[in-house]
């Protein structure tokens, strides 16, 4: 048997071999995919290697099957036919007794040649759709999908041009006739090209690396918030305290601490939450959500003062943060601004990556305890959940007066249906659902009244735990973490960004997604976090003003935003010429901060290590 026990060994060996070669290929492909031209000559030598393994495999297999029969064993068929009711002896399907390990050993190895040629083919499929995304050029579906795009476009001007130029032959009792059908026939070519957009988004492989890049980066940042957040040495580490009892909701509250992470993040210290006695939860944030760290929440250490800056206060080991109204001096690493090493992978990825930014903190904290993603769960099937469903989130009580207008359903319920009319062309829409989150209770029956083809989902003691009588309980606390969460797994979002609830939802929307950035229309504001730095554009088109209300624009001059106005046009203040007025939306680009953030190498380390 020796003879065939080293062949086991090399056969083994080859297993191995080539489970290493496929290893090596994917993180190759990852490597290499900035260096497209290099990638596609390597990766065609390295299909014609995979094409001769793969005649190996086969060679391999018939000397597995070849194993069960070989001569070596025929001369003891006599012998084993007396002994089939030996335990050390196992018999195959054709009565020729094998030696119990040998059998063992045939079948796991032909198990894992099945396995390999699996990855085999799986790995070929992945490595043409990389050569289609570098070195061959576009796919077919993307020229095709571009061309198709193009095409809509030019014809979607063709018959604007051609239909407003009739508008004045129109009889004034026809025209909002005819301005009604007008706007539907413009939505049907809006709809179209978007969906031939979205299609163009996934084609060839697109999809696939968005997928995977979205969760690369989401695991980096997490790896490295968590590396922050457990130094070996508690009482050693530079620490950063923050106290959660701000004066205000959970959602202002979450974005207090969010605040504080950054800064954190951005000064290598590791953030202590203080939430004792929090309005919300006496217990502390640790009831609700994990806790922020699981070996360093002690907030003692040597010398302890109040934010002076990072340069002054580099000699203090734990710095006590105000809220960011109070904080002087600023630092750079407030929001809109992006970590400077990871901005290239994320203008590429991401629509708006400062939002994707802020969320990767979000993400951090608010991973639940075992109760609450049972009562996520429990409430899931309850109410019946699932897609799609478009997110509607509407508030009625302290904002509406100070900080926000007031806008009926039916403002809501205009953008609802453009969207499912959007779904409707992707996927097949069952039901047209809505989750509605609001602190009015009267509102749910008031949807269900006027738009009797739609399927509400709410929950009503919500709405009531919601009211300011209630607002800082732990019920209305579930409350307002439930409306979030549902808030945030629909497909789409309308609400008002003046609310702090609906811009978590947003938030927490882009975890969930590669790209969630144009998810969600606003009724009013566009996304801002409390306490930003300045929101910047910059000029990519000429404005000459054709009213008192326009501002000119060059290229190259940076636009501060005041908002949009969801009319085509936005308000901001040309900075060169300290003009403030509006000016088309579509002839500027945003301006995108960077920040020299700290890079944690020794977490990166450690992550790259864990994925081999």
């Amino acid at each position: 048997m020796r003879p065939w026990a080293g062949s086991w060994r090399w056969i083994t060996l080859v297993l191995l071999a080539w489970g290493t070669l496929l290893f090596y290929i994917g993180g190759h492909l990852v490597r290499d995919s900035d260096h497209p031209e290099r990638s596609s000559r390597e990766l065609s030598k390295i299909l014609a290697k995979l094409e001769r393994l793969k005649q190996q495999n086969e060679d391999l297999r018939r000397m597995a099957e070849s194993l069960s029969i070989h001569p070596s064993w025929l001369g003891l068929h006599q012998q084993n036919l007396k002994q089939d009711d030996d335990p050390k002896h196992t018999s195959n399907h054709a009565g020729t007794t094998i030696p119990e390990g040998q059998a063992e050993a045939g079948s796991l190895a032909a198990g894992r040649l099945r396995s390999l040629e699996d990855q085999l083919t799986i790995a070929k499929q992945k490595i043409h759709s990389f050569q289609k995304l570098t070195g061959d050029g576009p796919g077919p579906n993307q020229e095709e999908l571009r061309r198709r795009v193009e095409n809509g476009v030019k014809e979607f001007w063709y018959f604007v041009r051609s239909e407003v130029k009739k508008l004045a032959t129109v009889e004034p009792s026809e025209r909002q006739k005819y301005a009604d059908t007008l706007l539907q026939d413009l939505g049907h070519q809006e709809r179209s090209i978007m969906t031939n957009l979205y299609y163009l988004s996934q084609a060839d492989g697109v999809g696939e690396w968005r997928m995977k890049e979205a969760k690369d980066l989401s695991d980096l940042v997490q790896n490295r918030i968590t590396y922050l957040q457990n130094p070996p040495d508690c009482s050693k580490a530079r620490k950063l305290v923050c106290n959660i009892n701000k004066g205000c909701g959970y959602g202002c509250q979450l974005h207090h601490v969010v605040y504080c992470f950054m800064i954190a993040y951005g000064t290598q210290r590791t953030l202590i939450l203080e939430s004792h006695n929090w309005r919300y939860a006496p217990g502390g944030w640790e009831t609700v959500f994990l806790p922020v760290s699981n070996t360093c929440t002690d907030r003692s250490g040597a010398t302890t003062g109040h934010w002076s800056g990072e340069a002054h206060d580099k000699d203090v080991q734990v710095v006590e943060l105000p809220i960011v109204d109070s904080l002087h001096p600023r630092p750079p690493y407030l929001p809109l601004a992006i970590p400077e090493d990871l901005a290239p992978r994320l203008h590429r990825l991401h629509g708006d990556p400062s939002v994707w930014w802020v969320s990767q903190f979000v993400k951090y904290l608010v991973r639940p305890q075992a109760w609450l993603e049972k009562e996520i769960q429990q409430t899931t099937a309850k109410l019946g959940f699932k897609h799609p469903i478009i997110g509607v989130h509407v508030r009625r009580t302290d904002k509406v007066g100070t900080e926000a207008a007031f806008h009926p359903i039916e403002e809501y319920m205009l953008h609802v249906e453009e969207q499912f009319q959007h779904l409707a062309r992707r996927v097949h829409v069952d039901k047209k659902r809505v989750y509605l989150a609001t602190d009015d209770p009267s509102l749910l029956q008031e949807a269900k009244t006027k738009y009797p083809d739609y399927e509400f989902i709410s929950d009503n003691s919500i709405s009531w735990s919601a009211g300011l009588h209630n607002r800082y309980t732990e019920n209305s606390l579930r409350g307002v973490i439930l409306d979030i969460h549902f808030l945030s797994q629909t497909d789409f979002l309308v609400c008002t960004f003046s609310s702090q609830v609906c811009r978590v939802a947003y938030e927490i929307m882009q975890m969930l997604h590669p790209d969630a950035s144009s998810f969600f229309y606003s009724l009013d504001d566009i996304y801002y976090f409390g306490g930003q730095n300045a929101h910047n554009q910059i000029a990519i088109y000429p404005h000459q003003p054709r009213n008192s209300e326009d501002i000119p624009l060059e290229p190259g001059d940076v636009i501060g935003v005041a908002g949009n106005h969801w009319d085509g046009y936005s308000k901001g203040i040309n900075r060169k010429l300290g003009r403030t007025g509006l000016y088309p939306s579509y002839k500027v680009k945003e301006k995108i901060e960077t920040v020299k953030y700290p890079t944690y190498p020794e977490a990166d380390k450690l992550l790259n290590s864990q994925k081999k």
